[in-house]
């Protein structure tokens, strides 16, 4: 199993990981995101899950699925004790806005609307919206514009990009859009939470 993107500033990131991976492994999910941070609230340790290779955001993550691994995780945590003061546990999806990491990630996602944030402006503009065709033969994003222009985009030269929901009969430049499963359509995040010590 493994984690697409991590922040774990102020943890010691191996124990973490040595207490998460096989939580992950044994309910056969991977975390897009494990991160460490700050709210109202206090602490909270965030971790989105996905099914391995899924092509549609959430798909197989289940309310139920969410809270046997949070409280799964919750005890592996507290047997390594990784985190020496109390904090908050959030089990979720990405949700159909699913954030982009790797390269990996733009292949898996071919032929879905998507929204790159650029380090520096592609003719003019420093969002590109398209549909995502892959990467190309030197390793670059490919994404189709609105003109029908297909953009090469170095994987350096992104800042953020996500997956873009497209309400059903909806279009993205006047065609329809991709076909999402039911699961692509409901609330953006389901989180059990929990807390900690």
């Amino acid at each position: 199993m493994k984690v697409a993107h991590e922040r774990l500033t102020g943890l010691d990131r191996e124990r973490v990981l040595g207490a998460v991976l096989p939580v992950l492994s044994a309910h056969g999910v991977d975390a897009v995101e494990l991160v460490w941070r700050t709210d109202k609230g206090g602490w909270v340790l965030e971790v989105t899950l996905e099914r391995p290779g899924t092509r549609i955001p959430g798909e197989g993550i289940t309310l139920d699925l969410c809270s046997e691994v949070s409280r799964d995780l919750s005890a592996a945590l507290d047997v390594a004790d990784v985190i020496p003061h109390s904090y908050r546990l959030e089990v979720g999806s990405p949700g159909v806005d699913r954030a982009l990491y790797g390269a990996s990630d733009y292949e898996r996602f071919a032929e879905q609307p998507a929204r790159l944030k650029l380090r520096h402006p592609y003719a003019g503009q420093a969002v590109l919206r398209g549909i995502l065709k892959g990467l190309d033969e030197n390793g670059r994003v490919r994404i189709e514009l609105a003109s029908g222009e297909i953009a090469a985009i170095e994987l350096s030269e992104i800042d953020s990009a996500r997956l873009v929901f497209v309400p059903a009969g909806g279009s993205l430049h006047g065609r329809a859009a991709p076909r999402r499963g039911a699961s692509g359509r409901g609330p953006r995040r389901s989180r059990p939470q929990g807390t900690n010590r």
